[in-house]
């Protein structure tokens, strides 16, 4: 089964502020299951795949890869809750995701818990937008601001706009070419 959908959009007014531009996933019984995201900010686009050992967990894995550079290290998965909310197959669930900031992060980017709610029909487009809701949470406190900028590599920039000089596409280069 593979799907795919473009995400929600945040509510966040900033440049800096994380946007799950689209997902997609794969999963199959004796196959191992297959994730890629592209997650915008301001002018900056990330994107990888990964695989896991079912769909959210492989999107959660590729969230983790494509913002590596932005929160040096993966977030620790704290908690994840899925309940219904109504009965019957039509029934929306709500998915709720805590997470911690890596491990190793320096100073006071070391601490906090942070929170994501997303609600739908698809489980597992809830659960990755409630993932980067949570991971936006953290990147929200003063102790992160700049962090995406810190790790921006312009891909979603406007072509003129992105012709910097002190920018280097070769230094970030592009792997994951299958989504076109």
């Amino acid at each position: 089964m593979t799907t795919e959908r473009p995400a929600t959009q945040t509510t966040a007014t900033s440049d800096e502020h994380l946007r799950l531009a689209r997902w997609s996933c794969s999963m199959g019984s004796n196959v191992q299951s297959r994730g890629a995201v592209v997650i915008e900010s301001g002018d900056h686009r990330w994107q990888a795949s990964a695989k896991g050992t079912g769909p959210v967990d492989a999107l959660f894995r590729a969230v983790d890869a494509a913002l590596h550079d932005v929160l040096t290290g993966h977030p620790r998965l704290l908690s994840y809750d899925v309940h219904a909310v109504a009965e019957g197959f039509d029934a929306e669930g709500r998915v709720t995701v805590s997470v911690a900031p890596p491990g190793d992060a320096p100073g006071e980017r070391a601490s906090g818990t942070y929170q994501g709610v997303a609600q739908g029909r698809n489980i597992i487009a809830a659960s990755v937008e409630a993932y980067i809701e949570a991971i936006e949470q953290m990147l929200g406190e003063e102790h992160w601001q700049g962090a995406t900028d810190a790790a921006g590599n312009f891909r979603a920039a406007d072509r003129e706009a992105a012709k910097r000089p002190d920018y280097d596409p070769g230094e970030r280069p592009d792997h994951s070419r299958w989504w076109t």
